[in-house]
């Protein structure tokens, strides 16, 4: 069984046990959190799709850490006018495991 949610303006694919990096959420390590917007539920007996999200459907999850993705550096250079920048980000994230989807 499998689900499909949205979560920080992005969707994931996730079964039960799987450890999926989302945009961080206000949650402290170790804590449980629900995710309400399930777009599709699939299942032995076919898939459920929701308009726009499926009813009463919800996936459990462990909350494992909260950290921030490796740096990437960012230029900017604009050619003949002596004009360069330089940029380093650090994107947060929230670490969950999976626990359940209840269909």
């Amino acid at each position: 069984m499998y689900a499909i949610i949205e979560t920080g303006g992005k969707q994931y694919k996730v079964e039960a046990g799987d450890v999926v990096f989302v945009e961080k959420l206000n949650a402290e390590a170790d804590s449980e959190i629900t995710f309400d917007k399930v777009i599709a539920v699939g299942s032995d007996d076919g898939i459920k799709v929701g308009a726009p999200y499926v009813d009463g459907a919800t996936v459990a999850a462990r909350v494992l850490k909260n950290g921030k993705a490796k740096k990437i550096t960012v230029m900017t250079y604009k050619a003949k006018k002596n004009e360069k920048r330089k940029l380093g980000h650090r994107q947060p994230y929230t670490k969950v495991e999976i626990a359940a989807i209840n269909a």
